[in-house]
């Protein structure tokens, strides 16, 4: 930047004013006004002058990327400092969080940070939350078309998270504004001081009741003046550092005359820019690069714009070495943010192979409706996982984009016409349901229960077999379904309840006699205990039935009969046909047919299992050959016993299944 000036100075005896550049016409007048100055000066000013522009040309000469880079960045924050902060504040994954992570993170930023320093979080989190939210309204207008048979017409959808970040984001645009209106102020404000500051430098220059003395030390204010100046508008940051500079070159040239006190300058600075070096050489080994880059930018900034120049010994050196050190981490920077491009390119695979199962899942051929929920649920899956697999290639984002929304609506596109296509037949579940409805209704007040009761058990069960109806029907059909239902059956429990008070009147003499008969004892005469036994059968039955819930009392009367009978000592079979003759009695009181038809199956199918029993153990005893004598074996006999006991069953057994067919 400073070259332009030298060589502006070089011409300055006239000969090629005309090739002064664009930047340097502002400050025309001033070099006009030293060159008047020079003229008059003693040669060792001539040196001087030839010794600043020297060690400025060196340094520029050295420039590359790296200081490029750098000095853009500068010139860029001196319009607003706290552009600096901005690259302090973390950027997230915008992209795979939702949109209430996103709203939460969007208020966090606006309430706790600066406008300026948040300005590209806000814009990637802006553009994160609506492509979730357009993503989100395609889907509720796809459902809102399901329902209406294609029509989307009238659709509207109202999400109070949108609302709460548009609330969020409107702050945040205000805040913006207000501090751009106060920027521009203050901006206008700080150029004119800094003019301000050069006009005063320029009559220090031109003093002449100053000593050397007092003049390094306005010199020493004036620098102070110009640091804590603030921030001026950015395109007059070049033309007014030059400006400054070129007059902070002439105090150099005037103080050139007393050799000592510029040495000692000379010193100073260059102790200054040897500790910058030190410190940049450690930014080296700092493990946050990004970090220690701002950190240089700063120290570049105060190597520039704060620290004078150096003897001609040194300055090359320095010079040199510090450029050296900021290649050296400019190269780690690039080698950060191309192990970053790599990862966002891993991310773009990832990206495009969850974009092909999409695709794939889009394919599969699928008939019914658990299996359409199946497939939504691995889609919501595959949608998550895309959004969570992190960022791509900035210049690959609208194109993973398109490709990953074209998937979604192929899939969405399929689903929709799997249930067009069901509902004509849940319209068919629809009418099927409405004409059961029809007939409960014409049901309900019949009086005929004997009649009717069975017939709405019938509709009750074709209603469990009807398939779906549309949503919009289902609650209506069911309540009017419900509601006829109900008012026949309540009818009938409340006649059935007014028949069932003699069964419980029943069976509370049931249960009274119940407590009696357990402390009934035997006096020890078998046929006088057995006819007592029998009285007690006799009279347990004179109760009657018992409601059709409380029949496990008869469980309980069977098993004190059951206790009584062994004590008797009768023999096995009176014993089982008595208590089998009291099951039957039971059964035949409660007109309990179906009970009935098992007790029968039971019989028959005991029966089967006895005679199958006795022809196996027959067939078995005539393979058994006795090595003792005829008769003797005991494992024969055994067998022997065990055919006789098997027959002895097999006769109760035909006699219950012959007292149950008189029955």
């Amino acid at each position: 930047m400073l070259e332009e000036k030298n060589d502006n100075l070089q011409n300055a005896d006239g000969e090629n004013k005309q090739e002064l550049s664009h930047e340097t016409t502002e400050i025309q007048p001033v070099v006009e006004e030293i060159l008047e100055v020079k003229d008059k000066a003693e040669p060792i000013a001539e040196e001087v002058t030839e010794e600043v522009t020297k060690e400025v040309v060196a340094e520029n000469t050295t420039s590359n990327a790296a200081m490029d880079e750098i000095d853009n960045s500068n010139a860029e924050e001196s319009e607003d400092d706290t552009i600096k902060d901005r690259h302090e504040i973390p950027v997230l994954d915008y992209d795979s969080m939702s949109m209430e992570a996103l709203t939460e993170e969007l208020e966090k930023l606006v309430s706790n940070e600066k406008v300026m320093a948040i300005k590209d979080h806000v814009e990637e989190i802006r553009k994160a939350f609506m492509s979730h939210f357009h993503d989100l309204l395609e889907e509720k207008r796809e459902q809102y078309s399901e329902q209406n048979e294609g029509n989307t017409e009238g659709f509207e959808y109202h999400s109070t998270i949108k609302n709460k970040f548009d609330d969020i984001f409107d702050d945040y645009r205000a805040k913006k504004s207000k501090h751009y209106n106060q920027l521009q102020s203050n901006l206008k404000n700080n150029f004119e001081v800094r003019n301000t500051i050069i006009d005063d430098l320029k009559n220090l220059i031109e003093s002449t009741d100053d000593s050397i003395g007092d003049m390094f030390k306005k010199m020493n204010e004036i620098r102070e003046r110009w640091n804590n100046a603030g921030s001026i508008p950015r395109d007059k940051y070049n033309i007014l550092w030059n400006n400054y500079h070129f007059h902070v070159e002439r105090f150099y040239d005037l103080i050139h005359l007393d050799k000592e006190a510029r040495d000692q300058d000379f010193k100073n600075n260059l102790e200054q820019k040897q500790q910058l070096i030190v410190r940049a050489k450690d930014l080296l080994a700092e493990p946050d690069v990004m970090k220690a880059f701002r950190e240089l930018q700063q120290l570049h900034r105060v190597w520039k714009e704060e620290v004078g120049p150096v003897d001609r010994e040194h300055r090359e050196i320095v010079w040199n070495e510090f450029s050296e050190i900021t290649k050296q981490m400019h190269d780690k920077r690039e080698a950060l943010n191309a192990n970053a491009h790599v990862r966002e390119l891993e991310h773009f695979e990832a990206k495009q192979k969850i974009i092909e199962s999409i695709n794939a899942l889009s394919t599969e051929a699928i008939s019914g409706h658990k299996g359409w929920q199946n497939q939504m649920k691995k889609m919501e899956a595959l949608r998550e996982t895309f959004f969570k697999a992190g960022k791509v290639p900035s210049e690959l984002n609208e194109e993973t984009w398109a490709k990953f929304k074209t998937a979604v609506r192929e899939f969405n596109k399929n689903k929709n016409a799997f249930y067009k296509e069901i509902k004509h037949d849940q319209q068919d579940n629809l009418n099927k349901k409405l004409a059961l409805v029809e007939k409960a209704k014409s049901l309900k007040d019949s009086e005929d229960f004997k009649v009717t009761t069975p017939i709405m058990k019938q509709i009750q069960d074709e209603w469990k077999k009807i398939g779906h109806v549309p949503r919009k029907h289902s609650d209506s059909v069911w309540k009017d379904f419900k509601s006829a239902c109900n008012a026949y059956f309540d009818r009938l429990h409340k006649v059935q309840n007014e028949e069932n008070k003699e069964e419980i009147e029943s069976y509370e003499n049931k249960k009274n006699f119940l407590d009696e008969i357990k402390s009934f004892e035997l006096v020890g005469e078998h046929k006088k205990d057995l006819d007592a036994i029998k009285a007690n059968i006799e009279k347990w039955k004179s109760f009657g039935r018992v409601p059709f819930n409380k029949r496990h009392i008869e469980g309980k009367f069977n098993k004190i009969l059951d206790a009584l009978f062994e004590k008797l000592s009768l023999s096995k079979k009176d014993t089982e046909l008595m208590k089998f003759d009291n099951r039957l009695e039971h059964l035949a009181e409660n007109d309990d047919n179906r009970a009935l038809e098992k007790e029968s199956y039971f019989l028959r199918k005991r029966i089967d299992e006895v005679q199958s029993e006795i022809l196996q153990l027959e067939n078995n005893i005539q393979f058994i050959t006795s090595s003792s004598k005829k008769g003797e074996n005991p494992f024969i006999k055994e067998v022997h016993k065990n055919i006789d006991k098997h027959k002895e069953d097999l006769k109760i057994w035909k006699e219950k299944l012959s007292r149950l067919n008189q029955l």
